[in-house]
């Protein structure tokens, strides 16, 4: 598919958000907050919402219902990175489970796999290098990640991709790390923070960008170590 044709396609396609609610003692998780920012309606693209348990086991059956109800054309699953000044598109999910915490229902699993029998690791389907040069051209910190981590939200985004998968890849997705809001990391010492208000921006362009194309940039993102 070409970049115009896929612009033309866009005027009418559905998109699902998620985000977490909140984990390990903080009672806001701004990637719920952003969602609440969200509108309904973006240029061509119905935009639907859904909030995740940090619950390893109902998560992704949360996640399974939502893209079922909303059966959409992209999905962009977002979570909390504290500690990361940017807003990071992530590029890999990983087949394991290796909590450093336990979740909000105490589970903690150890070097298991998300999906058994899964492939070892999936690729974001979405433009990720050209979200991430749109949201630089906005003025807004981003990056590429080469690691979601090991918690709820590799877990989710390697779910996530999965289910794309298992469905002949009906919908594009990726997933969104996110930075403490600053009432957050009013409480964390030196660590880096983004506004709400940028935040709900930010997803608004990856989305926009997400839609126009499915071609992403040939551009260098990589890491040296």
């Amino acid at each position: 598919m070409t970049k115009a044709a896929d612009a033309d396609d866009h005027q009418n396609m559905n998109v699902l958000v998620t985000g977490f609610e909140p984990f390990g003692g903080d009672g806001i998780n701004p990637s719920l907050e952003a969602l609440r920012r969200l509108p309904t309606r973006l240029g061509g693209m119905e935009i639907a919402t859904a909030t995740l348990p940090v619950v390893f086991g109902a998560a992704l059956p949360a996640l399974h219902e939502a893209i079922a109800i909303n059966a959409p054309d992209i999905v962009l699953s977002v979570g909390l990175a504290g500690g990361r000044a940017a807003l990071s598109l992530e590029r890999v999910a990983i087949n394991v489970d290796d909590a450093r915490i336990p979740d909000n229902d105490g589970n903690q699993p150890i070097d298991l796999p998300v999906v058994a029998g899964g492939p070892a690791a999936y690729f974001a389907t979405l433009p990720i290098k050209a979200a991430v040069a749109a949201l630089r051209g906005a003025g807004i910190p981003a990056a590429v990640s080469n690691s979601a981590g090991t918690f709820l939200c590799n877990h989710v985004f390697y779910g996530l991709m999965h289910e794309a998968s298992r469905r002949d890849n009906a919908f594009r997705a990726g997933f969104l790390h996110v930075p403490y809001l600053p009432a957050q990391a009013a409480h964390v010492p030196g660590a880096p923070s983004m506004a709400l208000e940028q935040i709900a921006e930010g997803i608004e362009i990856i989305l926009q960008v997400a839609a126009e194309r499915v071609d992403d940039l040939a551009v260098s993102e990589g890491a040296l170590s």
